[in-house]
């Protein structure tokens, strides 16, 4: 059962949109979905009652064997075709169901937004992220992206997500991902960057990371705001999960350290290689020190030059885990 300071949350009052807010272009929602049936038309209702509400989304189903489908299909009797449009998906992994849809769309793809399939979005979720993208010079990309309520299964005891301490960059980008996916908004100029450079690219680890290292490498903004704008669901088939806890953290400097992190910078780095063009001349050259970093024999060379490039995590934990996997041959 909701709790009472969740009910308050997703039935707040709609907002009225000013007058900039109702003259852009209307956004784009991209859904991947898999066997989502349990909580899929809960989320399909909050983009519903959504207070900013020019948008239209784009389903793709990646082969559910639930009642996924049905689900979208009622969604799409009641908004119509123009606005909900289902897919089929390639059935290749999560990452490749959104890499999918990116790249079909068009050169100009206007603002783009992604939505996981099972978390619920308050009503100011697009709102709030127009109106701060609007506030970012036209002819830059930006994204605007949140902290979250992070939510039991049956969205009660709302706790919020992690604060992230340092700034969004490219340095940054390289070794971790602070743009969660079920948050990011993309203006037009940063959907054209990441619809452009995903055309480019076989595959990637993860969506949101290939957007924020995208984004940050070729010159773009990040907005990335405490105010959550999700209530995102933790279950046991989550594809990824939250960050919030001591144990989950160190799991993932764990993955560090296994050789995981070595694995997925073997993905992320192959792709970029692919899309210089996208990149500034300042990217190009972080992406060229940590390939030569990743190949230095020594040790202490490896850390040394970590610092000289500047990357970082965002917690001191973190970082120290970033230092030793560079010092084992794991980065």
């Amino acid at each position: 059962m909701q709790d009472a300071q969740v009910t308050s949350l997703i039935s707040s009052p709609r907002g009225q949109q000013d007058g900039r807010a109702a003259a852009i272009p209307e956004v784009t929602i991209l859904m991947g979905v898999y066997n989502g049936g349990a909580y899929l038309a809960e989320q399909l209702d909050s983009i519903a009652n959504q207070d900013h509400d020019r948008w239209r989304l784009i389903a793709s189903d990646d082969g559910s064997t639930d009642a996924s489908h049905d689900v979208l299909a009622r969604f799409a009797k009641q908004f119509g075709q123009d606005r909900v449009e289902i897919r089929h998906g390639p059935q290749c992994g999560f990452a490749q169901n959104y890499l999918s849809m990116i790249r079909s769309l068009g050169s100009s793809p206007g603002w783009i937004t992604f939505s996981d399939q099972d978390d619920v979005w308050l009503p100011h979720r697009l709102s709030s992220g127009v109106e701060a993208l609007l506030t970012v010079e036209p002819s830059r990309g930006a994204i605007h992206c949140s902290r979250s309520y992070i939510t039991r299964q049956d969205l009660s005891e709302p706790r919020l997500s992690p604060r992230r301490p340092k700034p969004p960059s490219f340095r940054n980008a390289l070794v971790q991902n602070i743009a969660s996916g079920n948050t990011i908004l993309a203006n037009p100029i940063a959907g054209e960057l990441i619809v452009a450079a995903t055309r480019q690219i076989e595959t990637v680890i993860a969506h949101d990371w290939w957007i924020y290292q995208i984004v940050t490498g070729g010159g773009g903004r990040v907005l990335h705001e405490d105010t959550p704008g999700i209530l995102y669901r933790q279950h046991e088939e989550n594809a990824i999960g939250a960050n919030d806890s001591i144990a989950a953290r160190l799991h993932r400097i764990k993955m560090m350290l296994s050789g995981k992190f070595k694995e997925w910078n073997d993905v992320n780095l192959m792709a970029l290689q692919q899309v210089t063009d996208c990149l500034t001349p300042e990217a190009r050259s972080l992406v060229t020190g940590m390939i030569q970093l990743r190949g230095d024999p020594s040790p202490l060379s490896r850390l040394a030059t970590i610092r000289k490039l500047g990357l970082y995590r965002q917690t001191i934990p973190s970082q120290f885990a970033l230092h030793l996997s560079a010092v084992l041959g794991k980065i």
